[in-house]
């Protein structure tokens, strides 16, 4: 656990400087770029269209989920899907990519992987506005529920730093595990939830209450819950113990891997 206090205290130390790198990551991803941030909202939204045609009117027919538009019930998933994503890939990449910067200043590589994610918010809030905007036209106003959104947010944070750091770690010894774990991912995002009622599926339940166990289902059927007002945390206790013990067995060995070979990152690049 002390190697999980030191990664800690480097972030919080250093929130300043996490903030204001992030900021100038995002405006340079798009600088070349006529219409620069506006991207941001559009490749996101372009992506959506296409999943709704698809998977909405083709597959789905149109039809309601739990008396929710199909549209508004996977934009609600996959605005936390288009984060989580991009936030794991981008920071899994973060070390290999910028070591060489870092290690020429008074900066703790720990805080790569925090600048890749924080780097993602704005696109999210901007996404969740949105979001937000087809809740209200299709009827459905803010409840206490949405409040529990906070608490969905917060353990989205800690679980993709919780697993980021593991990744840029690995990603720095293997390249080979990034591009595994793009493959991972684009099978993650069919089971995890984000377009797919896994429940309405014709699939054995057993296979059904192991699907529930990945983390990001928890996290894209927690937002759901919030924002549909379907249920409270506390009422899937055993799966919310197993999403905090998962996140807190990633983040001490991702601690415990990254403190012992980032003397060596740049011997390893």
């Amino acid at each position: 656990m002390k190697e999980v206090v030191i990664i800690i205290k480097e972030q919080l130390n250093n929130l300043g400087i996490i903030f204001r790198m992030s900021k100038y990551e995002e405006k340079a991803t798009y600088q070349s770029h006529y219409l620069g941030l506006m991207w941001q909202i559009l490749n996101p939204m372009i992506q959506i269209g296409i999943y709704y045609m698809i998977f909405g009117l083709g597959v789905n027919g149109g039809r309601q989920i739990s008396g929710v538009p199909f549209i508004v019930w996977m934009l609600v998933g996959i605005t936390a899907w288009f984060f989580i994503s991009r936030a794991i890939l981008g920071a899994s990449n973060s070390i290999y990519r910028n070591v060489g910067l870092v290690a020429k200043m008074k900066f703790p590589v720990s805080a790569l992987p925090s600048i890749s994610m924080v780097s993602g918010l704005t696109n999210f809030f901007w996404m969740l506005l949105i979001t937000f905007l087809f809740l209200l036209s299709a009827g459905i106003y803010p409840t206490l529920y949405w409040l529990q959104s906070l608490y969905y947010f917060a353990a989205m944070i800690i679980f993709i730093f919780s697993f980021s750091i593991l990744n840029a770690t690995l990603t720095t010894l293997v390249r080979d595990y990034q591009i595994m774990l793009q493959s991972i991912f684009r099978v993650l995002f069919y089971v995890s939830g984000p377009i797919w009622n896994i429940e309405n599926r014709n699939l054995p339940l057993g296979l059904i209450r192991i699907m529930k166990l990945n983390p990001f289902y928890y996290i894209i059927e927690g937002f759901r819950d919030s924002f549909l007002s379907r249920g409270w945390f506390w009422e899937k206790g055993n799966y919310t113990m197993i999403f905090w013990l998962m996140a807190l067995v990633l983040l001490i060995v991702g601690s415990h891997l990254h403190l012992k070979f980032r003397a060596k990152f740049v011997d390893y690049i």
